[in-house]
């Protein structure tokens, strides 16, 4: 078996968004927010700067444009949350599952990152390009993989790299029963939970870091500005077919 690497790697300097998507305003309990805050110290302990949003506290319109006031909706926050999350180097959705899915709230997060997609960032490729995504959940009922299924392919999907091992969680026994931070759950103590939890952290920082010193992802076949002028690396002509 090969030795542990103890030598630590250098993250500092990095920044991550978590996302919370329960369906509780604060200050209510949020066990998702239990499984955040694990990663959390990790992220912290490792010189990385953290900010969060609980979701269900503002007023996030519905839709998939990037300011839904331009579109009908007296109000939105959105906007002003997006400029919190393209700041960020890593980007966590946490979420709660409810039958076997992922919440409203994490759908309608996801809606409104697709509503920037398309924009362009300095190089010509799309705006999320150069950043990492992962999600954690929670539930006690089945759906994990379901829900980081769904959650990951609609990151990857906008732009972000999706390094390995990127989702984590913790369920309960299936149907009611205590949920993460109830007394007597066990979950804070799952230690299948907390190495998986420890993995995808470490995943995003290093993929992160990889990422941050190679300055981006290089911009060679994927700048939506390149292809619209008509520069298509080894695709070839239609016309000379």
């Amino acid at each position: 078996m090969d030795a542990p690497v103890t030598e630590k790697p250098d993250f500092s300097g990095l920044s991550a968004m978590y996302i919370n998507c329960t369906l509780k305003r604060s200050p209510e309990l949020s066990h998702t927010q239990g499984v955040i805050d694990r990663s959390v110290a990790i992220m912290e302990a490792n010189g990385v700067s953290v900010d969060q949003i609980r979701a269900v506290d503002h007023d996030i319109a519905t839709g998939v444009r990037p300011d839904m006031t331009e579109h009908g909706w007296n109000t939105d926050e959105w906007p002003a949350l997006l400029r919190r999350v393209l700041a960020a180097d890593i980007l966590v959705i946490g979420g709660s599952i409810w039958l076997g899915d992922n919440s409203s709230v994490t759908r309608r997060v996801i809606e409104r990152l697709y509503g920037y997609s398309g924009v362009l960032n300095e190089q010509g490729q799309y705006a999320y390009y150069g950043r990492v995504g992962g999600c954690l959940l929670t539930g006690n009922e089945d759906g994990l993989k379901h829900c980081a299924m769904n959650i990951l392919y609609s990151l990857q999907h906008i732009g972000y790299t999706i390094p390995p091992q990127a989702d984590a969680g913790w369920l309960g026994e299936v149907g009611p029963g205590p949920s993460y931070l109830d007394e007597g759950s066990g979950g804070p103590e799952n230690a299948f939970t907390n190495r998986n939890v420890s993995f995808m952290t470490y995943n995003l920082l290093h993929a992160a870091a990889m990422i941050r010193d190679s300055g981006g992802i290089p911009a060679y076949g994927n700048q939506r500005s390149a292809w619209d002028a008509g520069c298509r690396p080894d695709h070839a002509n239609p016309e000379y077919r």
